[in-house]
C-alpha cells in the first residue's frame, strides 16, 4: 500500500538520508529542503531518466543549461513582471498571511477569523542585486521558470545545430519563486528543479502536438512507477490559464495530501518567441521583414517553400523534480506488516543504490576483501551506485535496504570461499538464490535491462 500519510514519507526521509530541512541546526527556513545521501541518488535518477527519454531516445531534441539569474528586460517582455503575482491577504487576527485563492469562506486557515485585509499583488520573483553596489538600478531575478532562456536560446540552438520544424529544447535546472505559504513537504517550496521541454511546431498544428505529448508524458509517468489508478488528466479552465497558455492540461496525483498537479503539458503558442522578437514592437511578418527597436535577433524560422518566416507554437511538458521525487516516494512506500518490515519498492532504475555487497563477518579480513572485489566489478559496469554494507548484522543490513529501495543484496559468507557462489537476495520477494561470482555480472546486468 502506499503511505497514509505524509507523516510516514518524512520520517522515512529524515531517518533514511532522503530529505533534510535545510539550515535545520539554526531553526530551519520553510520551504526550504536539502537532498541527503539517498535522497539526491533517487532525484539524480529520476532527471536522468528523464534526459535520457526527451535527449538520448530521440532526434528532434537538443539540451541546454542555461543561467539562473535572469535579466529583467527578459522577464518583462514574458509577462511575468506583470503576471507573476498572487493575491495576498492578511488575518488581522492572528497576523498570518495567506493566498487569497486558496482560502475557503473568507476564513483564515490557522486561527478561523474573517477579519482578512484586502486583497492585494504579491510579486512572487526573488531580485538580487548585480555588481558591488545595491543601488536598486543593477539587478537580476532568480529565473521562476526555466522556460525563457529556452527561448532567448532559441536562435542560438538553430544556428548551432540546424533543426527544423518540429523540433524542441530541454533543460532541467532551479527555479525560484518566493511561494507565500510553502506547505505539503516538497510539494511547494520556495527553491525547486524543473524538468521542462519547449517544443516547436508549425501553427496550425500546436493542437495535435498538444495531444501527442500529453499522451506521452502520461505513460512516462507509468513507466516509472505510477499507478494507473493514482493519476489522471485534468483541463485547466480557461479562467484559471497563465497569461502565456491557450490550452494546458496537468496530471494530477495522488499526493498524501491531495489530488495536486504533478506536471503540466501547456500550448504556449507563440506568445514566448512572439514577445521576446517583437518586443512590443514592430513585427511584418507579411513583408518577411522583422523590425526591432529594442531587440538585435528575430526568433522565427524561415520556410524556404514558403518564401516567409513564421514564429513557432510551442507545446510545453514541464514537470516539478521535487513533486516528482514526492510522488515516487509515495508510491513505493510498502508497510509489509507480515515481515515487520517498510520497503521502497521503487523502480530498479529509479533506486538510489542498485545493489549492496554484505560481507556476513564485518571482521574477517577474506570475507571483506572479496566483497570489496564484487562492489568495484560492479560499480564498473555503471549502472549506479554499488556500496559495500559492512556492518556485521546481515539481517538489520536487509531492513536498511529494504527501506532505502535497494533492489538486490549479495552476501558474501564462508560457502562463497569454498564454491564461489554469493547469495542474492531480492527487495520484493526476499527470495535468495546461489549464484557463482563469475556469472555475478551478466546477472547483474540483465536484471537491470
Amino acid at each position: 500500500m502506499t503511505a497514509s500519510t505524509m507523516d510516514e514519507l518524512v520520517s522515512l526521509c529524515k531517518r533514511r538520508g532522503f530529505i533534510f530541512q535545510s539550515n535545520d541546526i539554526y531553526g530551519g527556513i520553510k520551504g526550504l529542503y536539502d537532498y541527503g545521501p539517498m535522497g539526491v541518488e533517487l532525484k539524480n535518477n529520476l532527471k536522468q531518466s528523464w534526459w535520457k527519454s526527451m535527449i538520448y531516445e530521440r532526434d528532434d531534441i537538443e539540451g541546454l543549461d542555461a543561467s539562473i539569474l535572469t535579466a529583467p528586460a527578459v522577464l518583462k517582455h514574458s509577462g511575468h513582471e506583470d503576471t507573476f503575482t498572487d493575491p495576498l491577504v492578511d488575518c488581522k487576527s492572528c497576523k498570518a498571511r495567506w493566498r487569497d485563492d486558496q482560502l475557503e469562506n473568507n476564513t483564515c486557515p490557522n486561527c478561523k477569523s474573517t477579519d482578512l485585509t484586502e486583497p492585494r499583488p504579491f510579486n512572487l520573483m526573488f531580485k538580487t542585486a548585480i555588481g558591488p553596489v545595491d543601488d536598486g538600478t543593477s539587478f537580476a531575478y532568480l529565473r521562476p521558470e526555466t522556460a525563457q532562456q529556452i527561448f532567448t536560446n532559441f536562435k542560438n540552438v538553430i544556428d548551432s545545430t540546424n533543426k527544423s520544424l518540429p523540433f524542441g529544447i530541454a533543460q532541467i535546472g532551479k527555479a525560484f519563486r518566493n511561494e507565500i505559504t510553502p506547505r505539503n513537504f516538497i510539494f511547494r517550496v520556495r527553491e525547486f528543479e524543473q524538468m521542462e521541454l519547449e517544443f516547436f511546431v508549425d501553427p496550425g498544428t500546436d493542437e495535435k502536438w498538444h495531444k501527442h505529448w500529453v499522451d506521452l508524458r502520461y505513460n512516462w509517468w507509468i513507466d516509472q512507477g505510477i499507478k494507473k489508478a493514482n493519476i489522471e488528466l485534468y483541463t485547466v479552465e480557461k479562467k484559471d490559464l497563465s497569461h502565456y497558455s491557450k490550452a494546458t492540461i496537468d496530471i494530477m496525483y495522488k499526493f498524501p495530501h491531495g489530488n495536486e498537479e504533478l506536471e503540466g503539458i501547456a500550448n504556449r503558442t507563440d506568445f514566448d518567441l512572439g514577445s521576446h522578437t517583437k518586443n512590443q514592437d514592430e513585427f511584418d511578418i507579411t513583408a518577411k521583414v522583422m523590425e526591432n527597436k529594442k531587440s538585435t535577433t528575430k526568433l522565427a524560422i524561415h520556410k524556404l517553400e514558403e518564401k516567409k518566416w513564421i514564429i513557432p507554437f510551442v507545446i510545453e511538458p514541464s514537470a516539478g523534480v521535487d513533486r516528482g521525487v514526492l510522488a515516487l516516494l509515495n508510491e513505493a512506500y510498502f508497510n509489509d506488516v507480515q515481515n515487520s518490515r517498510i520497503v521502497l519498492a521503487l523502480k530498479p532504475h529509479l533506486s538510489p543504490i542498485k545493489a549492496a555487497v554484505i560481507p556476513l563477518k564485518r571482521n574477517n579480513e577474506e570475507l571483506v576483501n572479496l566483497a570489496k572485489k564484487i562492489k568495484k566489478d560492479l560499480q564498473k559496469i555503471g549502472l549506479g551506485r554499488v556500496i559495500l554494507e559492512n556492518s556485521g548484522n546481515i539481517g538489520k543490513s536487509y531492513r536498511r535496504h529494504d527501506e532505502v529501495g535497494t533492489p538486490l543484496c549479495i552476501t558474501v559468507d564462508f560457502e562463497t570461499l569454498e564454491n564461489n557462489t554469493v547469495t542474492i537476495r531480492d527487495r520484493d520477494t526476499m527470495k535468495q538464490q546461489r549464484v557463482n561470482i563469475d556469472m555475478l555480472e551478466s546477472y547483474y546486468s540483465k536484471y537491470f535491462d
